[in-house]
C-alpha cells in the first residue's frame, strides 16, 4: 500500500503538489487523471522517489521511499518521455535494468520484445514513439517491482497494443500482486481498467473515489413528463446533481441506487423514462460541480 500523507512540492513560486492526501491499495488499480499542470507527473516522480517532496510523507508499505535503494527497487516509473541511453538497445537497457532490480526476469523480457516484434539489437533512436512506449512498459514489468508508475503510458499505443499492455497488467495483478498506478488527462482511456480513480486540479485532489461506488451512487435518468407541475412533483425528494432539457426530453443525474431510482419514476408515473449507464467522464462533472469545480473547464476543454 502507498500511503501519501499533506504531500507538497513547489518549483519556485509554482505550487506542482498541493497539501495530496491519497491512499494506493492493493490489489486495484490505481487512475490518476488531470490536465497537463495539475501535478500527475509530479506526483508520480515524488512517489518514485526521483523528487524529495518540500513537506509532507509518501509511506511504501510503511516505509519512507526517498533514499531508500530497498523501496525504490519495488517501484518502476514509466515516464511519459521514456529516457535511454545514447545508441542504446533493448538489450542495453534490459542489462541496466536487471542490474538496478534484482528480481529482473530476462526470460520474459525477451518473451515479450519477440511477442511485441521489438528487435533486442536495434537502436532505440530508430524506434517509434509507440515502440519506445511498448519497450518501456516490458521493461517495467520484467523488472519484478511491485508498484508500476505509469505517466500517460497508453499515449502513443494503438488501440491492439494497448489492448496488450492491460492484458499483461491483469495477468501480473492476479500472478504476484502487481499495483499500477496510471496517470492520464483522458477519462475514457481509464474507465474500463481503473478500479479507483483521483482527479488532480492545480496540485490538489479535487476528488478520490472507488469507481464501482460511484457508479452505484449515481444515476443517469432520461424522462418525459406530461406537464411542468408533473414535473415538479415527480422531482420531490430526489438528491438532483445536474438536469438537462431538450425539448420535452429532461436528462438528471440523480444520487441514489439504481433500484430507488426506478422505482420513484415508476411510482409517479412520468409519460416515459429510462435509467442509463453513467460514463466515468459524466460521473466526474456531476461529482466535480457539487463541489463548485465545473470539470468541463480544464478536462473536456
Amino acid at each position: 500500500m502507498i500511503a501519501i500523507n499533506h504531500l507538497a512540492k513547489s518549483f519556485g513560486t509554482t505550487k506542482a503538489v498541493n497539501d495530496v492526501t491519497l491512499t494506493i491499495k492493493e490489489g486495484e488499480v490505481f487512475g490518476l487523471v488531470g490536465t497537463n499542470g495539475a501535478g500527475k507527473s509530479t506526483l508520480l516522480r515524488l512517489l518514485s522517489g526521483i523528487l524529495v517532496p518540500d513537506a509532507g510523507q509518501i509511506l511504501v508499505d510503511d516505509r519512507p521511499v526517498y533514499d531508500n535503494p530497498q523501496v525504490k527497487s519495488e517501484i518502476f516509473f514509466l515516464s511519459d518521455d521514456a529516457y535511454f541511453f545514447p545508441n542504446a538497445t533493448p538489450r542495453t537497457m534490459c542489462d541496466y535494468y536487471a542490474s538496478l532490480y534484482p528480481a529482473f526476469d530476462r526470460e520474459r523480457f525477451n518473451r515479450l520484445t519477440e511477442g511485441f516484434r521489438l528487435e533486442t539489437g536495434r537502436k532505440i533512436a530508430e524506434f517509434s514513439k509507440g515502440m519506445k512506449k511498448q519497450l518501456l512498459v516490458i521493461l517495467g514489468v520484467s523488472s519484478g517491482a511491485k508498484y508500476l508508475l505509469c505517466d500517460e503510458t497508453f499515449d502513443g499505443l494503438d488501440p491492439v497494443m494497448r489492448q496488450g499492455v492491460k492484458s499483461i497488467f491483469a495477468q501480473d495483478m492476479a500472478d504476484r500482486g502487481l499495483v499500477p498506478v496510471i496517470a492520464s488527462h483522458n477519462l475514457r482511456e481509464l474507465e474500463d481498467i481503473c478500479d479507483h480513480v483521483g482527479l488532480l486540479h492545480q496540485g490538489g485532489v479535487l476528488l478520490s473515489e472507488d469507481l464501482a461506488d460511484m457508479k452505484l451512487n449515481l444515476q443517469k435518468v432520461q424522462v418525459v413528463f406530461s406537464s411542468e407541475e408533473d414535473r415538479t412533483q415527480a422531482l420531490q425528494g430526489l438528491t438532483i446533481l445536474l438536469e438537462e432539457q431538450r425539448g420535452r426530453l429532461w436528462t438528471y443525474t440523480i444520487r441514489g441506487e439504481r433500484d430507488e431510482v426506478e422505482s420513484h419514476f415508476r411510482s409517479v408515473g412520468p409519460v416515459f423514462f429510462e435509467v442509463l449507464k453513467l460514463s466515468l467522464e459524466e460521473i466526474f462533472i456531476s461529482e466535480t460541480e457539487v463541489v463548485g469545480y465545473d470539470i468541463r473547464k480544464f478536462i473536456l476543454g
